[in-house]
């Protein structure tokens, strides 16, 4: 595996540099040797944050983990990874798609079933035509962190999200064909 390891607010230590490489290493069974391991670690006040993307054929695998220490944000990142490469390993298999990127050994594995996913609540509701900025004062009325609404200028479904850590900044997802 090849490693990417930049960091923000932070100087990436040799110390931190191997303990990214030994606590992401264990996952190497996992993956060919020239899959790309992108690691940001940055410090935001009292926050310590890892924030680890995969590239694969079609998909991205990403975690990201903070707490007060760095090294414990490093351990909690690497169990997400491997969590979410076993559910991404079930998806390939039940869709019999190719696992490029992934190594054969892993792929052939035996493994118990993990949780599946399942829809118990399905919500209908009509789609008021709407300006973003609107849409984003319904949402925080609402107290929800998105609100999907007709965008008024466009006619097509648009999202409106909260920005995580960003107080009230917002985003906007727009379909595009």
């Amino acid at each position: 595996m090849y490693y990417i390891i930049s960091g923000k607010n932070i100087e990436v230590t040799e110390g931190l540099r191997t303990a990214v490489e030994e606590k992401i290493g264990k996952l190497e069974r996992y993956f060919t040797p020239e899959t790309e391991i992108h690691v940001t670690l940055s410090v935001e006040k009292d926050r310590q944050k890892i924030e680890v993307t995969i590239p694969m054929k079609g998909n991205i695998i990403r975690a990201e983990e903070e707490s007060n220490d760095m090294y414990v944000s490093i351990d909690l990142v690497e169990e997400i990874i491997e969590r979410q490469l076993r559910k991404y390993k079930n998806k390939i298999i039940q869709r019999q798609q190719d696992a490029v990127g992934l190594s054969k050994a892993f792929v052939e594995e035996e493994i118990e079933d993990e949780d599946e996913i399942e829809i118990i609540r399905t919500k209908s509701f009509a789609l008021k035509p709407m300006d973003p900025e609107e849409a984003c004062i319904q949402m925080e009325l609402l107290g929800h962190n998105f609100y999907v609404f007709r965008n008024s200028d466009t006619d097509e479904v648009n999202v409106v999200y909260k920005r995580k850590g960003k107080g009230h900044t917002f985003g906007l997802i727009e379909p595009e064909y």
